[in-house]
């Protein structure tokens, strides 16, 4: 059978409980096609075809029967549109002939082979003859609406005739064809021979133009529910259907939050062919910070993918974290095998998404298989995650690995509040949109309650995204001073959007940095061999300058450009030549991350270059680390820096620019921070000296001012920094978003908001 469906009122209205029934029917059963047939135009539906949470039609009839493209290409169905087109004289045409009526207002809508009006019945009660005469020599017809609305069509087009080409096209009895609709707009479909249903609370007019026709159900439920009705009524499916009869079961767990995140909040690790597991080694201090909400009685679980080898034994999918600090968090592992892992993080999430995050667009490689991989992924994410959360949980979501867990999360559990905070940098439209799934993904997002970013540029790039795809009414702003720099930096803005609506639903939005670990950071400079290590550096370095840079081997963080800048300083300043040292800690990538390689090899020539132009027997200008450092070792480091150097081409944030201020501040030294102003920290940390990364001669200029800075001034803005870095430490970060969370509303909200606004 087919399903035509008006959307407005009908297809898109109903109770949470009918609209979820009909939409997994429609999604699950093999013999129902479904078609949308509306008087929007097709860039007006193309939004609809992103939302994760309604079935896509297998064909769209749209501006009123003018166009007919199938639903998921969305190219024209042949020869249907062809026999239309050949009807149609021109929007131009049509539109000069109708300027002439003073009582007509053309709608600044998306429309094609259409030309829409509004009307006031008084103006259009004295010219509506003139108006047929005037389309009857164009070949139009002529389509009034709701006393208010007027569209000028090709000759005998409408929705009913246009549906009926196309079941004829299709060689569908139209005895199963089911239409639906709710406005007198809607009337063709009725009246070509269907069987119909006006759903509940259809346009009174509607009601008494179809009260007499046997082939029309006068439902009694409101949209999607009125469907399911007139199915029911039609004895379109067996009674016994099983999937007209399928009921959604809700797997619900106990925790009331569920924190998910790519990684788990400890390492394992393969010894004597047994699974074994150790504290995190790596210096990202989030894992231990997200870890901290759960040490308070806080009931909770975090899901994180782990690798399901066969030959280690059975899979444990829940297991405790650590049952004396953490008694009331589960781990819920999502068993992946080493091929998922391989293509979901390390292949597809690296060289297809992380690429275009950082507007390095060109690199981007695109694979359908490897998206198909990453859809599966997701969506056992959100399998784990809607069987661990408690009713009306919060979720919290990280990064760009897991977009489209929200869909698939809002499908399982629609009761849930879901947050997301993506770490990485959001770019604009122009480049976003190169990603050949850019709708699904925005779809997926958009089922959010709360989404946060690290600086208000990178939200306002996400809303610029969303605004290209779909009609988006920003609901509220705030100013950005003084938390962040608004004119300052390439990445300033003085106003941010904090709530948008987009259909019915609202999405809170916010700019959270990421704090760093303070308690972490001064344990670890207390620490007895830091404080050796902290002495020999400062003795190895005594005399001369130390600028230190720390960083991922990545063409994002700019490492080959400071290289490069570093070089011509010492050229054209022959005085620094034995008075100052660039120390580099560079950590290599997975060896299976090829990407990376021809860069490497960049870095090292440049180093050797370097050296062997200007090294002397008692200074070698360029140290450099192709390796990780104990975290410890890179504290040590951090106190004993007279200038950090980071210069990412795009960054998100950077968390090692924090430190840096931190380990000085907590030391009571001064430390130089020259930051590029393309990073997300440079929006908010005031008192670093920023730089150009795109601008070799800036990045020299940039590197010479810390260098050459007086005493008084480094001590001023570190000071300046400290405070900054010290007050939003990750621990407020963290506070500051659950409470915007929590203040953005719930999936349960969400539904009560949606019902209102159709009541209305």
């Amino acid at each position: 059978m087919m399903l035509a469906t008006d959307l407005d009122g009908t297809f898109l209205a109903g109770s949470p409980a009918h609209r979820q029934q009909l939409y997994r029917l429609v999604d699950r059963h093999p013999e129902i096609r479904l078609t949308f047939v509306t008087g929007r135009g097709l860039e007006a539906v193309m939004p609809l075809l992103s939302d994760p949470s309604l079935p896509r039609p297998d064909y769209v009839i749209c501006d009123v029967g003018g166009t007919v493209v199938d639903g998921r290409t969305l190219q024209p169905i042949q020869p249907l549109q062809t026999r239309i087109d050949r009807r149609w004289p021109g929007e131009h045409a049509v539109a000069d002939a109708m300027s002439g009526f003073a009582g007509l207002v053309r709608q600044d809508v998306p429309q094609e082979r259409r030309c829409s009006y509004f009307c006031e019945p008084e103006a259009l009660a004295g010219v509506r003859g003139e108006i047929e005469a005037t389309a009857r020599k164009l070949g139009c017809s002529v389509l009034y609406s709701a006393d208010r609305y007027l569209d000028i069509l090709p000759p005998d087009t409408d929705k009913g005739r246009t549906l009926a080409a196309l079941a004829e096209h299709l060689q569908l009895p139209r005895d199963r064809v089911l239409v639906a609709g709710d406005t007198l707009n809607d009337l063709s479909m009725y009246t070509s021979g269907f069987q119909g249903v006006c759903v509940g609370e259809s346009e009174p007019a509607l009601v008494k133009a179809t009260d007499q026709l046997s082939n029309v159900f006068q439902a009694q439920a409101p949209g999607c529910g009125g469907i399911l009705e007139a199915i029911t009524h039609f004895d379109l499916l067996d009674a016994d259907d099983p999937h007209l009869r399928e009921t959604v079961e809700r797997s619900t767990g106990t925790s009331d939050l569920v924190m998910v995140y790519h990684r788990l909040p400890y390492e394992e690790y393969v010894e004597d062919g047994q699974r074994k597991r150790r504290r995190p080694t790596s210096p990202n201090g989030i894992i231990p910070s997200l870890l901290g909400f759960f040490g308070s009685g806080q009931k909770g679980s975090w899901v994180a993918w782990s690798v399901d080898d066969p030959k280690l034994g059975k899979f444990q999918t829940r297991t405790p974290v650590d049952p004396d600090a953490y008694p009331d968090l589960t781990v819920a592992r999502v068993p992946l095998s080493q091929t998922e892992v391989d293509a979901f993080y390390k292949r597809f999430s690296k060289e297809a998404f992380w690429p275009m995050l950082h507007t390095f667009w060109e690199r981007a490689r695109f694979s359908e298989d490897d998206w198909n991989i990453y859809l599966r992924v997701n969506r056992k994410f959100a399998e784990a995650t809607a069987a661990e959360a408690a009713p009306g949980a919060t979720v919290w979501l990280h990064d760009y690995n897991l977009w489209m867990v929200p869909a698939y999360l809002r499908e399982l559990r629609p009761d849930v509040r879901i947050a997301f905070f993506h770490h990485t940098y959001f770019p604009s439209a122009d480049v976003f949109n190169v990603v050949p799934w850019r709708r699904e993904i925005l779809g997926s997002l958009l089922q959010c309650d709360y989404i946060g970013f690290h600086i208000p540029r990178q939200v306002e790039n996400f809303v610029d995204v969303v605004r290209g795809a779909m009609p988006t009414e920003v609901l509220e702003r705030e100013g950005c001073a003084p938390r962040f720099l608004t004119y300052g930096c390439a990445v300033g803005l003085d106003e941010v959007s904090t709530r948008i609506r987009v259909g019915d639903r609202v999405v809170g939005l916010g700019a959270h940095p990421v704090g760093t670990d303070l308690k972490r950071i001064e344990t670890g400079l207390a620490q007895p061999r830091v404080r050796v290590r902290l002495e020999q550096i400062r003795r190895e370095f005594a005399g001369r300058k130390l600028v230190l840079s720390v960083e991922r081997l990545d063409y994002t963080k700019g490492t080959l450009e400071k290289l490069l800048a570093f070089e011509q300083l010492l050229t054209q300043q022959p005085d620094l030549r034995g008075k100052v040292n660039l120390l580099m800690v560079c950590v290599p990538a997975a060896r299976e991350m090829t990407v990376y390689r021809e860069l490497q090899t960049q870095i090292e020539q440049a180093v050797g270059r370097i050296n062997g132009r200007y090294a002397m027997l008692d200074w070698t200008p360029v140290r450099f680390f192709a390796r990780p450092l104990p975290f410890e070792e890179v504290l040590a480091h951090y106190a004993a820096a007279d200038v950090m150097w980071i210069t990412p081409l795009r960054d998100g944030l950077n968390l090692v620019a924090k430190e840096f201020v931190a380990a000085h501040g907590i030391e009571g030294s001064s430390g130089t921070l020259v930051l590029s102003e393309f990073a997300g920290a440079a929006a908010e940390l005031k008192g670093a000296v920023l730089t150009n990364p795109h601008d070799q001669n800036d990045l020299v200029a940039g590197l010479r001012q810390a260098l050459s800075m007086p005493e008084h001034e480094g001590i001023g803005r570190q000071r300046q920094l400290f405070d900054i870095v010290r007050y939003y430490d990750i621990e407020r970060w963290g506070r500051d978003f659950l409470d915007a969370a929590d203040g953005a509303g719930s999936g349960a909200d969400q539904h009560r908001y949606a019902m209102r606004g159709l009541a209305a």
